[in-house]
């Protein structure tokens, strides 16, 4: 939402890049600890839900609870399907049931599974108990998928109509049911065993004479989303097509929901975060997340690059009487390990991206390997020449200089040969890539660059 379409009172909360402004959280917040409700109710209701959302997200852990109660009454189901998922448990556990219930039927399908798929299981059965039949039954369809599948994502609440229908039957359709979703753009055509054949533009609609047939005015190519599908690949689907929304079918080929570019707009970004977080190996990255599972996820990590550090320490034992006798081997050795890895990581961004978004499939893995190994001997060569002259400069020793710049070399080399092969070999055993590359693709460039150089320094006779 621009800054144009927002409420008046709203954007004088906002500064220029739309983000609420730490004056008026402040406000808030000491209204809230005075005990004066009605004057931090005053100041939040003209917000819009999104930036409610963000004021929660805003306000210290052990604030929130007071903050809702003084403005519980416009914390509704738009509120928490714009939240923090951290933040969003905070407040769901302090709800009834009952409490939870009245939101989620507030919600479109998608947006009341994400609130209550995360509550423990008996919160859960307790919460569906107090549904209506239908919305219960359609919530519990959608916990039966996979996490991050298609069938979590999609909606129930869409419009189809027969295609034996004309125009103006589905005009007086759409006007004669006050109980239809109101948020829609296309209408979704069936067969009789109410299979989509195709769809029609609510423009389109609106632009043909009544008596024309909906099946003559349907756009009978779509892309059909199946209900196990994973998010992601419902993104790419979305990004390579231009959708704005898409019927989701189940393992029939019947219609089941449809899923809206709003939600993608969310799963692209989720997903793009997710593999940068991973490379990393930071977890989820969320600044809402307890400190305790944070310290957990990146302490795996850790440890873990603690391994493959001791694994390149004990490649640099190897040559102890080198480095004693040749002090200078143990000043320059970093470098060309620390080269090969920043190259490493550059070219392991690259594939794992071009992996995430179908760009690198089984047809163009040879050429993306070609490619990369040029790429790491053109800088390869660069950096040789670049170091080897460095060192001749300040060393004068030719013989280190040629070692240095052969290290360098064949350590970038290296580096570009693992950051694809490593990330693709990975993917090709259904590990995600994104999760496990990095350690991989350092410890190949750390090992080789210290035993290229002082390999090479051996043989040289430096250390002799």
């Amino acid at each position: 939402m621009t800054e144009t379409e927002l409420p008046e009172a709203d954007v004088e909360q906002l500064d220029e890049d739309d983000r609420l402004k730490p004056e008026f959280v402040r406000a808030v917040l000491d209204a809230v600890e005075a005990g004066d409700t009605e004057g931090a109710r005053a100041l939040v209701e003209p917000l819009h839900p999104a930036d409610i959302a963000d004021l929660f997200e805003l306000t210290p852990h052990e604030d929130r609870a007071a903050l809702a109660h003084a403005v519980s009454d416009l914390l509704d189901g738009d509120v928490f399907a714009e939240m923090n998922d951290y933040v969003r448990e905070d407040l769901i556990d302090a709800l009834t049931p009952t409490e939870v219930a009245d939101l989620a039927s507030e919600l479109d399908t998608d947006d009341a599974v994400a609130i209550i798929e995360d509550m423990d299981e008996d919160e859960q059965r307790a919460v569906l108990r107090a549904l209506d039949p239908d919305d219960r039954a359609a919530i519990e369809e959608a916990l039966s998928y996979p996490e991050e599948s298609a069938g979590r994502l999609m909606q129930r609440e869409l419009i189809a109509v027969p295609e034996h229908w004309t125009v103006g039957d589905a005009i007086d359709y759409l006007r004669g049911h006050e109980e239809l979703t109101t948020d829609f753009w296309e209408i979704f055509v069936v067969d009789p065993a109410h299979k989509p054949v195709g769809t029609c533009q609510l423009s389109w609609i609106l632009r043909t004479p009544r008596s024309i047939a909906m099946r003559d005015v349907m756009k009978r190519e779509q892309t059909l989303i199946p209900v196990d599908m994973d998010q992601e690949e419902v993104a790419l689907r979305f990004q390579k097509y231009a959708l704005i929304s898409a019927a989701v079918t189940d393992g029939g080929g019947r219609l089941v929901g449809m899923i809206t570019v709003d939600d993608i707009v969310h799963i692209i970004q989720q997903e793009a975060g997710e593999d940068v977080l991973r490379l990393s190996g930071a977890g989820e990255g969320d600044i809402n997340e307890p400190i305790r599972l944070t310290v957990r996820t990146r302490l795996t990590w850790l440890v873990v690059n603690l391994g493959t550090a001791i694994l390149a320490a004990s490649v640099v034992g190897l040559f102890q009487r080198e480095i004693a006798t040749f002090a200078l081997l143990a000043v320059l050795m970093p470098i060309v390990s620390g080269m090969g890895g920043n190259a490493g990581t550059q070219t392991l961004a690259v594939v794992v991206r071009a992996l995430a978004t179908n760009q690198l499939t089984s047809s163009n893995t040879r050429r993306m390997v070609l490619r990369e190994f040029r790429i790491a001997a053109a800088n390869g060569t660069a950096l040789a020449l670049l170091i080897g002259a460095g060192t001749f400069v300040i060393f004068h020793n030719r013989d280190l200089s040629l070692v240095i710049a052969m290290a360098m070399l064949i350590n970038n080399l290296t580096a570009g040969l693992a950051g694809v092969l490593v990330p693709v070999t990975l993917d090709k055993l259904d590990i995600d890539p994104a999760v496990s590359s990095a350690v991989f693709v350092t410890t190949m460039t750390d090992v080789m660059g210290f035993f290229s150089f002082l390999g090479l320094a051996s043989l040289w006779g430096l250390g002799a």
